[in-house]
């Protein structure tokens, strides 16, 4: 039954993604004389031109979007992409890796790769292509790789947003892809239970973020940030997760701990359809706090 409705929010998951509003056009950054990120589309894409080829981290959400994004490399540089590293294994991150050459190396976690396999067993539109699964799998907690002469560190420290997700660390430029660990358009931490993600696991992870000798941090979704406002998102984190912890221990139930911690629910915009048209809603870093430690 579990892995049954593991499948189901997977499925769900990826029509939240087909079904999304228009995304913004693409927009390139220029970070260092090899490195950038991409904007739109989908979560924020890296992009590194190494000696003979070309690393891209996450990939958009569209075969469309991925065929985009490879438009906006070729302006960067006539250098082919060899290389793809998946930061997490939602839709708006993979997806578009549809688009590249069949023979590109396709990096990512172990449990990505079995994220993508159980959403393409659940079937739906907007599953990944199976002939671009992650051919090299990352299974320790930090590997230091080298790809067309440019050294790259991968994290893993815990199950965060998903089970299986990756910090890219380029260590001579100071830069790291968080992926969807840090996402600016969302108040609190984005936490997928039903990808087996914790809270937990979260602010572990984001300790190592912070702890990396950086002060550029290219987010999932949103602007270029620097540590400062990642530590305060952590503080913040972690007072909300002990303030729950608190409440829990006097009996209080799911409504009366939201009550207490969350801001009441923006009213919708005129004429806005119920749910914002977004697909279906994930649960809030409340709830995940709260069923973590009540196991309910």
């Amino acid at each position: 039954m579990r892995h049954q409705l593991t499948f189901l929010a997977l499925t769900l998951t990826a029509l939240a993604h087909a079904q999304a509003p228009a995304a913004a056009p693409f927009v390139t950054h220029q970070l260092k004389p090899n490195v950038y990120w991409i904007e739109g589309g989908g979560g924020n894409s890296g992009v590194i031109v190494g000696t003979n080829g070309v690393i891209v981290i996450d990939a958009k959400t569209t075969a469309a979007g991925g065929k985009e994004l490879l438009d906006d490399i070729a302006k960067i540089t006539p250098k082919p992409v060899t290389a793809v590293i998946e930061t997490h294994s939602d839709g708006d991150h993979i997806n578009g890796v549809a688009s590249f050459p069949a023979g590109v190396k396709v990096i990512a976690h172990t449990n990505n790769r079995k994220e993508q396999e159980a959403a393409i067993k659940a079937g739906g539109r907007g599953a990944p292509a199976a002939d671009r699964l992650p051919s090299q799998l990352i299974t320790k907690d930090t590997e230091t790789i080298t790809l067309e002469g440019v050294t790259l560190e991968l994290h893993h420290w815990a199950p965060a947003h998903t089970s299986g997700d990756l910090v890219v660390y380029l260590p001579a430029d100071k830069i790291v892809f968080t992926g969807d660990i840090i996402a600016m358009q969302m108040a609190d931490p984005l936490i997928h239970a039903e990808k087996d993600g914790t809270s937990e696991g979260w602010i572990a992870t984001v300790k190592g973020i912070t702890a990396l000798n950086s002060d550029q941090f290219v987010p999932g979704h949103g602007d270029l940030q620097t540590k400062a406002p990642i530590q305060k998102r952590l503080a913040d984190a972690e007072a909300k997760r002990t303030k729950i912890a608190d409440l829990v221990k006097q009996g209080k139930t799911l409504d009366e701990v939201k009550a207490a911690v969350d801001p009441p629910p923006a009213a919708p915009a005129a004429g806005a359809p119920a749910g914002g048209g977004r697909g279906p809603a994930f649960a809030s870093y409340s709830q995940v706090v709260y069923q973590e430690l009540t196991k309910k």
